[in-house]
């Protein structure tokens, strides 16, 4: 999920633009009935089976992004883009377009994406496997029509894709794979090209081990600053993730999880927080999950408590410091670079509060090997009890159950590397 705060969320030409945000019809026999198969999947992983153990040859991965505007005049038809067929206006779009105006207009996300593509490829050559990286986002150049034109282009038919998202909700999730649907549609290629998906990677080890250290370090730098703080009483661990729709967050992962309130989403979170914490020898230490970003009218309740107002509580409880871990996130774009390092910073000033925020994951070689481990589990049909997660919740699953991570709002459209509900 990627920088705004209107949703679970050079300039576009206007035919692009115009079209982001419809909704294809995308011929019938292109897409299975409910529950019969995988629509758009390979062999494999049509029958529907959760983790898919026969060995696939793909052509290439599609690393997938979210995308982000690379200059002022890039912003609003940036944000157009994102909130496509919510009919916000313009002067709204405004309200959150200065987050970007600070920063010249650029969100640093697209050279990020551009950093972890040399990443991955690199890693691939160090261990001999032959497979190209292309990237495609969502809602900027390059987008994930010319993506998958450009795999077709190179006789590439058979993807496995990467979303820049490592948990599961409608928009980190259910949202990559309908854009999926939708450029197979839009690029005439839903008979030809096919698109399986790597599972969520939240507790994986390579996307976990960076937040481990974060948190070791981060607590390291702040006895340093703060010369006797109490670890027990002094400081308080702050995992922070972007706020989405209580109803969204109840619909996230699979119904007969039962996961209750917040769904898998918050499930998840709180997991792999709870693992940060062991292993980085911070056990005594306080520690709470947080979120960050929300919109929309007040009337509907949002996942919390918001980051800031967590921050506000700290000193009544004794707190003298914080450590910030962007927990829900895999690089440090515009929300982390806004909504943490300007905004949450800030409160922490207010409160005198000694703060420090520990890195994303980004291309720590950690998390690059991991993402590499996870196309590798596909290419070689990994048996499930050999796939490394670290919370019990995991390893997730190859491909996504039926009426998973629902959007409340819009019901379920046709998405790939998941059974049709």
């Amino acid at each position: 999920m990627a920088a705004t705060n209107l949703g679970s969320t050079g300039a576009a030409a206007p035919a692009r633009e115009a079209t982001r945000g419809r909704k294809p019809a995308p011929a019938a026999e292109a897409y299975c009935a409910s529950g019969a198969c995988v629509p758009g999947a390979t062999e494999p992983a049509q029958s529907g089976a959760a983790h898919v153990t026969e060995p696939v040859a793909y052509d290439a991965i599609l690393l997938a992004g979210f995308g982000g505007p690379e200059g002022q005049d890039d912003v609003i038809p940036f944000l157009r883009n994102v909130t496509s067929g919510r009919g916000i206006p313009d002067e709204r779009l405004e309200e959150v377009a200065h987050h970007y105006r600070h920063f010249g207009g650029v969100s640093p996300i697209n050279q990020q994406n551009r950093e972890l593509k040399a990443a991955l490829e690199a890693e691939l050559a160090r261990r001999g496997v032959e497979l190209p990286v292309i990237w495609g986002n969502r809602n900027w150049d390059p987008y994930l029509n010319d993506a998958l034109n450009d795999a077709n282009e190179r006789g590439f038919t058979k993807l496995i894709a990467i979303a820049t998202s490592a948990y599961s909700s409608y928009s980190s999730c259910r949202q990559y794979r309908e854009d999926f649907a939708d450029a197979l549609a839009d690029t005439g290629l839903a008979e030809t090209v096919q698109i399986d998906k790597v599972r969520q990677f939240f507790d994986h080890p390579g996307f976990v081990q960076p937040f481990i250290e974060g948190v070791r370090d981060g607590l390291a730098e702040l006895e340093r600053r703060v010369p006797g703080l109490d670890r027990t009483n002094g400081v308080e661990v702050l995992f922070a993730t972007h706020s989405i729709p209580s109803t969204d967050a109840a619909k996230s992962g699979p119904a007969e999880r039962g996961f209750g309130e917040g769904g898998a989403y918050a499930a998840q979170h709180r997991a792999v927080a709870e693992v940060v914490m062991r292993e980085a020898g911070a056990g005594d230490v306080p520690w709470q999950l947080v979120y960050q970003s929300r919109s929309g009218p007040p009337s509907m309740p949002w996942l919390e408590p918001d980051i800031n107002d967590a921050i506000a509580e700290l000193p009544a409880a004794g707190r003298k410091a914080v450590v910030i871990v962007p927990l829900g996130f895999v690089s440090d774009h515009m929300e982390v670079l806004w909504d943490l390092d300007n905004e949450a910073l800030e409160t922490c000033r207010e409160y005198e509060l000694e703060a420090v925020r520990v890195p994303t994951p980004g291309t720590h070689p950690a998390y690059v090997a991991g993402l590499v481990d996870l196309v590798l589990e596909r290419v070689d049909g990994t048996p499930t009890e050999e796939r490394p997660a670290m919370t019990e919740l995991g390893p997730w699953y190859d491909v996504c159950r039926p009426g998973c991570c629902e959007n409340v709002r819009l019901g379920f459209r046709p998405a790939l590397a998941g059974i049709a509900p």
